[in-house]
């Protein structure tokens, strides 16, 4: 973990980009609301396949707009270079020089992966065509992708990615704080120096929790999943039980030196602030 020590604090909360106009009203009072505990940026996420560009594009602009610093998320799952470039274009066009650049999940009913294959090929075609005009976040696995053939295999994929020319590295979220050192470790181990952001998943419903964990392969450990499973449809009981959990899980990963913490906060306010005021930033 020494090496995450030097690096500064960056806290930020991730969006995705609202599809009705009340939506977009309730995520602009959630953005009132977080933007008050000062994040270094808000990131907004990209549709499978593209297909929330523009939305994401809108919710990035009407973020800036509002006076605070917003990141695209930006997949090259099933497009070409010729769309790939110009959303990008659009992006130096708008001043936007900040950039979350992902595989992305193929979209259902779709076989073929089209011109990009994997997130570094993708870093790589940034930094070839737009040099160093974005500041480039991936994603990290500290539990591996569930579509890694070892463990192994997995971070050399994410050294790929960080030799394409990437800065840093938000991480899927967990529950087991080891598997973050672990990660980490390895990177160090690996000669890898960059801020790998931790991510952080409030705990909120259990079973949209469960459905998302079983999607993206994050682990939510045995004791916390019996517990959640214990309390039924006692909302409030889930709430503060994930909320003593992830606060627990902020408050280590801060101390052994984690360099910030980013909030997937599925456009809502009040768990993220929550545990931000327990944490005492």
């Amino acid at each position: 973990m020494e090496s995450q020590r030097k690096f500064p604090r960056t806290f930020s909360f991730e969006f995705f980009p609202p599809n009705t106009p009340e939506g977009q009203e309730k995520l602009r009072a959630t953005t009132r609301q977080l933007a008050q505990l000062n994040p270094k940026f808000f990131s907004v996420t990209f549709g499978a396949g593209g297909s929330t560009r523009d939305r994401t594009l809108g919710t990035v602009l009407d973020i800036r707009g509002m006076g605070h610093a917003a990141a695209p998320h930006i997949s090259c799952i099933a497009s070409t270079r010729d769309s790939i470039r110009e959303w990008l274009q659009r992006y130096q066009d708008h001043g936007i020089k900040h950039l979350v650049a992902l595989r992305g999940d193929l979209p259902s009913g779709i076989a073929a992966s089209g011109e990009f294959r994997y997130a570094n090929e993708l870093v790589e075609f940034i930094r070839k065509e737009f040099n160093d005009t974005f500041l480039i976040e991936v994603a990290a696995y500290p539990e591996y992708h569930p579509q890694a053939k070892s463990a192994q295999d997995d971070l050399l994929a994410f050294k790929r990615k960080i030799e394409a020319g990437a800065d840093a590295a938000i991480t899927q979220y967990f529950y087991n704080a080891d598997a973050y050192y672990h990660f980490v470790d390895a990177c160090e181990a690996m000669g890898l120096d960059i801020p790998i952001v931790p991510g952080i998943m409030p705990i909120g419903r259990f079973s949209q929790l469960a459905r998302f964990s079983d999607a993206c392969g994050a682990e939510i450990p045995r004791w916390i999943r019996k517990k959640l499973e214990g309390y039924g449809d006692d909302t409030a009981s889930i709430r503060a039980f994930g909320l003593d959990v992830v606060t627990e899980l902020c408050d280590n990963l801060l101390r052994a030196g984690a360099p910030g913490l980013h909030f997937y906060t599925l456009n809502q306010a009040g768990l993220t602030t929550t545990i931000w005021q327990r944490l005492g930033l």
